[in-house]
């Protein structure tokens, strides 16, 4: 039999979960595409749905994580911001670190 440990690693802030792989990749496409729409859409996801987790990112991080300026003549943009890249940058270590662990703590299953 194959044995394995699981596990979901999030960034909670009060006991509510802020920060996931998900809203990472959110934040990561933002930062490659300088848009919350287009960062949307390659995520088979609503602008409304990316925006939301955006406010509640920028609401519970203490700082925010990214600004946008509304579009207009030019087009609207949005930046991550020094936070949200320490956020990023933060949890993909974690997130290796603990799969690492998870890994190598599934080699040594003895049931």
């Amino acid at each position: 039999m194959d044995y394995q440990y699981t596990g979901k690693l999030y960034i909670e802030v009060n006991g509510e979960r802020v920060i996931g792989p998900g809203r990472v990749e959110l934040l990561e496409r933002i930062k490659e595409s300088g848009s919350i729409r287009q960062a949307a859409m390659q995520m088979n996801m609503s602008y409304r749905q990316a925006w939301q987790f955006i406010d509640h990112m920028n609401t519970n991080m203490g700082d925010p994580v990214v600004i946008s300026v509304r579009g207009g003549k030019g087009g609207g943009k949005a930046e991550v911001t020094p936070k949200g890249l320490k956020v990023i940058g933060e949890f993909k270590v974690f997130y290796k670190k603990f799969h690492e662990f998870l890994e190598e703590s599934s080699r040594q299953i003895s049931l």
